[in-house]
């Protein structure tokens, strides 16, 4: 492959028009979240800012509109955390995640669930749900707790709504402006189709696919980088099988950067916009290295679900809502122009979360 060096800003730049954050986009929010490979939403109400800030006119009924209507599901997924993906990607990449998922809760849960038959507990798990009837995790685990009284309902839970058995967070939660608690139903039940089964060849298309997906998404990115986002270690055979397909560069220690041929690659002199990120934003997250978008003394910020805002592509604030004012508190000293932008995006968010009722932001002084 051909390699050329990309810095920071070269890398910054083209994960911002990949994530749709370098313009906002003219797609269907089910096309976004397709492109995407999904939003973090382990806090329901997250996902609406970040298809917010991606694209234009963006209307959070037409999210809550494909969740009720089956199109898009909430699900344990990458990482082991809740994403909001397209029902065709929860049903085609769900028993890819399989191994993962039960080797986190089992990370976790380890000597509470020491003993116990995964495979039986998975069996029983479903004949519960057989009556088609939705269950919070706790309502689950109690009903198989005279079986296995030993681990408590809370690994036993975990463990069959994260790991066992493919199920969907149901509405209302992570409808719009809707609090809710998470009630589970097997994807066979509530999308109707069984997930896809592993191939029965020994290839991994499903693996390929999540490397091309990822990519064009989240590149241009070190395997170590797609691993980071979606919590895979099996992945190699995979991208050792694109790679007469892909591209590659380096970056400015020297890493290899894997992409997908065409893919963009602005300016890095190209103007960014502020924008507001949510809670665990993929943008983040969804990478090993981070320093493309996110100084390292910042780096615990992702991970604590602080809300950020970028400024020139990087992340140069934190925000939350207070009494319906969008409070801003800056890492870095800002502009005049810097401020004056940062308020303008936020009134637009304050109007966004509000229905218009207000545009209120408060930005606060800089540090130093």
């Amino acid at each position: 492959m051909k390699m050329t060096v990309l810095d920071n800003r070269a890398l910054n730049r083209a994960t911002l028009a990949r994530q749709l954050l370098l313009d906002r986009a003219d797609l269907p929010a089910l096309d976004a979240v397709a492109h995407l490979c999904g939003l973090q939403a382990q806090e329901p109400q997250e996902p609406f800012v970040g298809l917010w800030s991606r694209l234009r006119g963006f209307d959070a009924s037409v999210l809550s509109d494909l969740l009720t209507g089956r199109r898009v599901v909430r699900a344990p997924l990458m990482r082991r955390t809740v994403h909001l993906v397209t029902a065709a990607d929860a049903l085609a990449w769900r028993a890819r995640h399989d191994a993962m998922l039960r080797q986190r809760v089992l990370g976790v849960y380890r000597d509470e669930l020491a003993g116990v038959d995964l495979d039986e507990l998975a069996a029983a798990g479903r004949e519960v749900l057989a009556d088609g009837e939705p269950r919070t995790m706790t309502e689950l685990a109690r009903a198989l707790a005279e079986r296995w009284p030993e681990p408590g309902p809370r690994a036993l839970g975990e463990m069959l709504v994260a790991a066992l058995i493919p199920v969907a967070q149901l509405p209302p939660r992570g409808l719009w402006r809707t609090k809710a608690g998470a009630r589970y139903a097997p994807f066979s039940s509530w999308l109707g189709q069984e997930i896809a089964p592993p191939s029965p060849d020994g290839s991994d298309p499903v693996g390929q696919a999540l490397v091309r997906r990822y990519l064009a998404a989240f590149g241009p990115a070190t395997s170590s980088d797609l691993r980071a986002w979606c919590g895979l270690a099996g992945l190699p055979a995979a991208v050792a099988a694109l790679r007469e397909e892909l591209v590659g560069h380096r970056d400015g220690q020297g890493r290899e950067l894997l992409d997908l041929p065409g893919a963009p690659l602005p300016d890095p002199d190209t103007p960014a916009p502020v924008r507001f990120l949510p809670a665990f934003d993929n943008t983040i997250l969804g990478y090993q290295n981070r320093s493309r978008i996110i100084d390292d003394a910042h780096r615990g910020l992702s991970v604590a679900g602080e809300r950020v805002v970028l400024v020139d592509g990087r992340v140069a604030a934190t925000w939350v809502v207070d009494a319906g004012t969008v409070v801003v508190t800056p890492l870095r000293r800002f502009s005049r122009a810097d401020r004056a932008a940062v308020a303008e995006e936020g009134r637009e968010l304050a109007s966004f979360l509000s229905d218009q009722e207000s545009r209120r932001v408060r930005v606060a002084a800089s540090p130093g």
